[in-house]
C-alpha cells in the first residue's frame, strides 16, 4: 500500500489522533519563526485581555478571534514560504509574488486586529 493511501485510510479516533500530532508538529515548526513567536507572545497577553476588555461575549470573541486570526495567517504564510523554498532558492518572479502575497495577508490580519482592538479600547475608555 502506498504511503498516501495508508494515511488516507485512517478513520475515526486514529485519524484524529494522527491529525493532532501533525498539528502540534506544525505549531512547533511555526515556533521556529520569530514573527510567529512574537505574535504568540502577544496573543498570550491579548487573549486574556479580551475577557477583561470585552463587555459582551460577542465583543470578547471578536477581540480574541482577531488575535488568533493573526496566528493562523502567519502559519499559512510560513507554509507558503516553505513550499516556495522547497521548489528552489533561485530568484523567480512567481516565488517573490507568492511570498509577497503571504506577507500582505499577514499585514491585513494585523491591521484588522489592530482596528478591532482600537475600536474596543475607544468604546471602553473614550
Amino acid at each position: 500500500m502506498s504511503t498516501e493511501r495508508f494515511y488516507k485510510s485512517r478513520k475515526g479516533l486514529d485519524r484524529v489522533w494522527h491529525a493532532l500530532g501533525y498539528s502540534l508538529a506544525g505549531l512547533r515548526t511555526g515556533w521556529t519563526e520569530s514573527a510567529f513567536r512574537q505574535e504568540a507572545v502577544a496573543a498570550c497577553v491579548l487573549v486574556p485581555a479580551a475577557f477583561w476588555l470585552g463587555t459582551t461575549w460577542m465583543q470578547t470573541a471578536l477581540l480574541a478571534a482577531s488575535v488568533v486570526l493573526v496566528l493562523v495567517v502567519e502559519l499559512l504564510n510560513t507554509a507558503i514560504e516553505a513550499a516556495v523554498d522547497r521548489i528552489g532558492q533561485e530568484r523567480h518572479d512567481l516565488s517573490r509574488q507568492a511570498k509577497d502575497l503571504g506577507s500582505a495577508a499577514v499585514l491585513l490580519a494585523l491591521l484588522l486586529a489592530a482596528g478591532i482592538w482600537i475600536a474596543a479600547l475607544w468604546e471602553r475608555f473614550i
